[in-house]
């Protein structure tokens, strides 16, 4: 394997109230981040999700193989097909395969099995991790670190998702199998995440909840 030229990084040369500054305003920005249930249908221009969809492909990735695929649904008759074979699955979830423990976690969300978030919002990303590549003769290629690069590369898309005045939901309607037949995609992707991608519905509302203090959520040594 050829060897990569190096080049020169490129940086921002901060003074170091400049760095706090940036620190302090991205986390008031990102903390008003919502998974969010009830979109708009209103259209978003195709050049925001390509936006969207290259800001997380240049997430890091286990020997830069960039083991994901994002598939982007607009088609208003899939989009029906994908709620109608997701909601079976989560009938499945909410009368049987869920705990008892589980299903009274998210009571407090107000959640179903009834997706129609998956009809209204004018666009759905399913991400799909590949397991393995396959070379031109259909042989496998070894991928490393698959579930943390493409975990990595969600979290790209779910920010630049909120930075670019969209809303979306973590959407994983398991198992997922359904999505790589619906969508006809190569055994080697395993689906990983379905997204739908919007604007907030006009009365919109969010669950009141609060996240987990700095003290509970880090250790300093």
């Amino acid at each position: 394997m050829k060897k990569e030229e190096f080049i020169p990084l490129e940086s921002q040369k901060l003074s170091e109230k400049e760095v706090i500054a940036k620190s302090e305003n991205y986390y008031k920005k990102i903390s008003k981040r919502r998974s969010v249930r009830d979109f708009s249908d209103k259209e978003i221009p195709r050049e925001v999700i390509e936006s969207i969809l290259k800001a997380a492909g240049s997430a890091p990735s286990g020997a830069n193989k960039q083991p994901w695929t994002f598939c982007v649904i607009s088609n208003t008759e899939l989009k029906s097909e994908i709620r109608k074979l997701a909601e079976i699955e989560e009938y499945e979830n909410y009368h049987g395969r869920m705990s008892d423990s589980w299903k009274e976690d998210l009571e407090h969300l107000g959640t179903d099995h009834i997706k129609e978030f998956l009809e209204i919002a004018p666009y759905l990303i399913v991400v799909f991790k590949k397991v393995y590549d396959l070379d031109e003769e259909g042989g496998k290629l070894q991928n490393y670190y698959v579930n943390e690069s493409v975990g990595i590369a969600c979290g790209f898309l779910i920010t630049a998702i909120h930075q670019s005045g969209l809303v979306t939901l973590t959407h994983t309607p398991s198992p997922m199998k359904f999505l790589q037949t619906a969508l006809g995609r190569p055994k080697n992707e395993k689906a990983f995440l379905l997204l739908p991608v919007g604007y907030p519905a006009t009365d919109c509302k969010v669950p009141d909840i609060e996240k987990k203090s700095l003290e509970e959520i880090s250790f300093w040594f």
